[in-house]
């Protein structure tokens, strides 16, 4: 607090410098807090969607495609009835309609994917929020660690003790970015994940879509 009234006592600086110094030589503490938060609720969502991409696929689809195109679709709609997800949706949700045509058939394809779609991309917004911002948040911590340290240098006395003490909030200032590269680096991992995840899904529920609709047509219904 001295330190404070000291700053704001510079006839070195302007109104608007001396109110921010005010702010900014405070303790960047919460800006830990808020990282480890996010850290926490990142992991969450990892561990959710982990058990949503698990359960939610239908097994053997590339299978099921090859059979679907040559026109084996027993077993194709006893495994759909079972599973979870978009593949079994669509399978589940074509078969039912391919009584009404290819065409027909081929826009409730383009209808499930398009509605089961967002089922896996939920929450994989914020995975990459995290992972693009946390480091600048750990920097910002830096940056008010830092300013603290100098404006404490500034108002102390020259002696060793309180240059050890200013090298001491620098380094813990510095925390602040590891911290801040600890809780992005995961982000990003598990969001590039999930997201070759989710174009896998989408192209073998395509791919079982296209074998239905081929045939279909090659039937002439």
């Amino acid at each position: 607090m001295n330190s404070l009234l000291l700053l704001a006592a510079s006839p070195h600086q302007g109104w608007l410098t001396t109110k921010l110094l005010g702010v900014t030589t405070s303790s960047a503490e919460w800006v830990l807090w808020l990282l480890a938060g996010l850290s926490v609720i990142s992991l969450g969502l990892v561990l959710e969607r982990t058990l949503y991409f698990s359960r939610n696929q239908l097994a053997g689809s590339e299978g099921f495609a090859v059979a679907a195109a040559r026109g084996e679709l027993d077993g194709l709609r006893a495994a759909a009835a079972k599973a979870h997800g978009m593949e079994a949706a669509v399978a589940r949700e074509a078969l039912a309609a391919q009584g009404m045509g290819p065409d027909t058939v081929e826009e409730v394809i383009a209808s499930v994917i398009a509605r089961e779609r967002p089922q896996y991309e939920r929450f994989l917004g914020f995975l990459g929020t995290v992972g693009s911002n946390a480091p600048f948040i750990g920097l910002f911590g830096t940056v008010l660690g830092i300013i603290k340290a100098f404006a404490d240098l500034g108002v102390s006395q020259a002696s060793a003790d309180s240059r050890e003490a200013v090298m001491a909030g620098i380094s813990e200032a510095l925390v602040a970015t590891a911290v801040g590269l600890a809780v992005a680096i995961p982000a990003v991992v598990a969001y590039n994940v999930f997201t070759r995840w989710l174009k896998g899904v989408t192209a073998r529920t395509q791919a079982l879509g296209h074998a239905l609709v081929g045939h279909l047509r090659a039937e002439g219904k």
